[in-house]
């Protein structure tokens, strides 16, 4: 009598993407309310010089310590260093520049528009499909979004000036989307990232202490508390995330995810810091995840 051989079943792998994407999504929404409590005692650029610098003294030594410090390429550490320049120094500088004469609402619905940028330059550049389906998620998010901020916006509070800092801040975060898909650093995304904190650091040194004082700085707990979590949360671990969904989402669905960030931190603000929330911000959250859906969901071709 034979025995019939036994076939093994494979089993189905654990796929961290979704994980990833939800951490990615609160620790950098809430990167908006950290900062909003870091500003209140300390001049916007003197802290993002700091946290930067710190940031990237912290990943390069952590990186000498285990033997990775010189695992980058001379072409690879000069990518990360544009990107430091334009991820780090140019889209934080400016926006929170910007922040201190635009309304929060009117800044965020700016920034937010990074994925309708991003996807028209990646289907321009990277090759990436903008499909009928894409187009309209994209279209929803704004939407969404725009519901939401539109009635948060304070009337005469915001001005040319900073609003065109706000815009200068959103081209910085899409052409650093975008030179990071064309470029394509080989190395490791954590010195990576430790390279593009430090360089960010150093470009803002110059700026940060030629437009504020030391002296305007107020110590403070919650001063403390909010760097700790943008030196560590936002510098170090939102942005390794971001680079890891550009690598493995693409430039157009990673970028989808910053539609979340307005509702996101709009809630966080609520819970922290006390802000008034209206039934008619959540509802503005189902078109959000509506597009989000429509954006980053595979093609039949692609799922086969």
């Amino acid at each position: 009598m034979s025995v019939a051989p036994s076939i093994a079943v494979p089993r189905a792998s654990f796929n961290p993407l979704p994980l990833y994407i939800g951490l990615f999504c609160l620790l950098w929404s809430f990167a908006f309310v950290a900062g909003k409590i870091a500003v209140t005692d300390c001049p916007p650029l003197i802290l993002l010089t700091a946290r930067f610098s710190l940031a990237g003294i912290l990943i390069l030594g952590i990186s000498a310590l285990r033997g990775e410090a010189l695992s980058l390429s001379w072409r690879d550490a000069a990518v990360f260093a544009v990107l430091g320049v334009a991820n780090n120094a140019f889209y934080l500088g400016l926006g929170y520049t910007g922040l201190q004469t635009v309304s929060a609402g009117l800044g965020g619905l700016i920034v937010s528009a990074n994925p309708v940028f991003t996807a028209v330059l990646a289907a321009a550049f990277l090759g990436e499909q903008l499909t009928w389906r894409k187009v309209a998620g994209l279209l929803l998010g704004i939407a969404g979004v725009s519901f939401i901020v539109w009635h948060r916006m304070s009337v005469g509070t915001d001005s040319w000036h900073g609003i065109m800092f706000t815009l200068a801040s959103l081209a910085s975060i899409v052409a650093g989307t975008i030179l990071f898909k064309v470029f394509a650093p080989k190395g490791s995304l954590w010195v990576g990232n430790g390279v593009q904190n430090l360089v960010a650091g150093v470009v803002l040194l110059p700026f940060a202490f030629a437009l504020s004082s030391v002296s305007d700085i107020v110590p403070s707990t919650r001063l403390l508390g909010a760097f700790a979590f943008l030196v560590l949360g936002g510098s170090i671990l939102a942005y390794l995330l971001w680079f890891h969904l550009l690598k493995v989402c693409g430039a157009t669905a990673a970028s989808a995810y910053h539609f979340l960030m307005p509702p996101l931190g709009m809630l966080f603000a609520w819970i922290v810091l006390g802000e008034h929330v209206e039934v008619r911000d959540l509802m503005g959250i189902v078109p959000v995840a509506l597009g989000i859906y429509l954006v980053t969901r595979p093609t039949a071709a692609s799922a086969a």
